[in-house]
C-alpha cells in the first residue's frame, strides 16, 4: 500500500452525539476501510467486544515465536485489565476484516506468506486511526492482527524496548487484537463471518479462506 501524500485539514474537536458518531463511522470509515483494501468492515458497540484472558494465554501456550520480542506483544503490550478499562470508555469500534487465500495462511508455506496480509491490516487500521484523529476523534485507537515485528523489524531488535529509545514505526506498528486480550475470532463469528481453525497441519484444500482482523475504536 503506497503512502498517501495529501494535505490534512483538521476538524474542530467537539463531543458528538451518539447518532452523529454512528453515522460517521458507518458512512465514512466503513467505506474508507474498503477503499484501503479491506474485504469488509462493520460498526460494533463496545459491549459486543469481548476481552478474554484466554486470548493472551494463546500467545504463550503454545508460545508464539514473537512473544517478548516487541513492545506491542505480550508481556509488554497493554495489560489486559487496562485494555478493559480503556475500551469501556468508547462507544463504538470499527471491526475490519481481510479475506486471505488459504494457500497464504495455512500449512508451512502459508505461514511464511501471511506477512503481507499482516502488513496490509496494520496499514488499514493505522490509516483510519489517523484520519479519525484529524476528524476530531483524538482518542481513536487501533489494534491490528499479527505481530508488528514480523513485518516492520524482522531482522532487528525492537528499539521500543530499549530505555530512552522509541519505536522505529510509531505511526504504523500496533498491537494485535489478541495480544491485548480482544477475542477477534469471537467477534468475527458475532458479525457472521465463517471462521475455521488454521495452522501448519491444515491443507489449503481443506478451508475456503483465512482471515486477518483489526479494529479501530472511535469516540
Amino acid at each position: 500500500m503506497k503512502k498517501e501524500n495529501r494535505r490534512v485539514i483538521p476538524r474542530k474537536v467537539v463531543k458528538v452525539t451518539d447518532e452523529v458518531l454512528q453515522k460517521e463511522i458507518e458512512e465514512k470509515y466503513v467505506q474508507r476501510a474498503i477503499d484501503l483494501g479491506a474485504t469488509g468492515a462493520q460498526i460494533v458497540p463496545v459491549d459486543m467486544v469481548s476481552i478474554d484472558d484466554r486470548a493472551v494465554a494463546k500467545c504463550v501456550y503454545p508460545k508464539c515465536p514473537f512473544y517478548g520480542t516487541s513492545a506491542n506483544c505480550p508481556p509488554y503490550a497493554l495489560d489486559i485489565e487496562k485494555v478493559r478499562k480503556v475500551i469501556s470508555r468508547f462507544r463504538y469500534g470499527l471491526f475490519i476484516w481481510l479475506r486471505v487465500p488459504p494457500e497464504d495462511t495455512v500449512g508451512k508455506e502459508g505461514h511464511s506468506k501471511v506477512a503481507r496480509w499482516v502488513r496490509k491490516m496494520n496499514e488499514i487500521v493505522t490509516r483510519i486511526e489517523a484520519e479519525a484523529y484529524y476528524d476530531g476523534y483524538m482518542l481513536a485507537i487501533a489494534f491490528a492482527g499479527g505481530p508488528c515485528k514480523k513485518i516492520f523489524c524482522p531482522d532487528s531488535a525492537c528499539t521500543a524496548l530499549v530505555p530512552g529509545e522509541g519505536c522505529r514505526h510509531p505511526l504504523r506498528a500496533r498491537s494485535a487484537m489478541e495480544a491485548v486480550g480482544i477475542d477477534a475470532v469471537g467477534l468475527a463469528t458475532k458479525v457472521g463471518l465463517d471462521v475455521y481453525p488454521l495452522g501448519e497441519s491444515v491443507s489449503p484444500s481443506d478451508v475456503p479462506h483465512g482471515w486477518r482482523f483489526g479494529i479501530v475504536f472511535v469516540d
